[in-house]
């Protein structure tokens, strides 16, 4: 079964293997089973033709894959061009949400520490 150029896995329980879809989560998907009357716990193998056309159409009503990512960075890009709070943290690559930067995001930064030993150096062999 394939939805928007992704092959759902046949081994995975349907409202699980529906979110190899990008742009479907759990709850969409055990929404889009609900509104169809097919249960969760089926697997793709399973459905039948129409059943696999009716999932295909109710995912494609929305945002999926590549338009949902384009979507995605032309916000970013938006909040990047009107030079707002959110942009340039986006642009410097730093947590756009108010996160505290003093302890974590320290990888983000370049701020790596590496870990320390003991402290002891190790004796030289003659």
């Amino acid at each position: 079964m394939r939805i928007s150029g992704i092959t759902i896995p046949d081994n995975k329980r349907l409202v699980i293997g529906l979110t190899e879809v990008y742009g479907v989560g759990r709850s969409r998907a055990a929404e889009v089973l609900g509104s169809l009357n097919i249960a969760e716990d089926t697997r793709p193998t399973e459905l039948s033709a129409d059943q696999e056309q009716q999932i295909r159409d109710a995912l494609e009503a929305f945002l999926l894959e590549g338009d949902l990512k384009r979507e995605k960075s032309g916000n970013i890009k938006r909040l990047k061009d009107i030079q707002s709070y959110r942009g340039t943290r986006h642009s410097y690559g730093l947590p756009s949400r108010g996160q505290r930067t003093k302890t974590n995001s320290r990888t983000v930064r370049g701020n790596t520490r590496k870990t320390m030993g003991s402290g002891k150096r190790k004796v030289e062999k003659k």
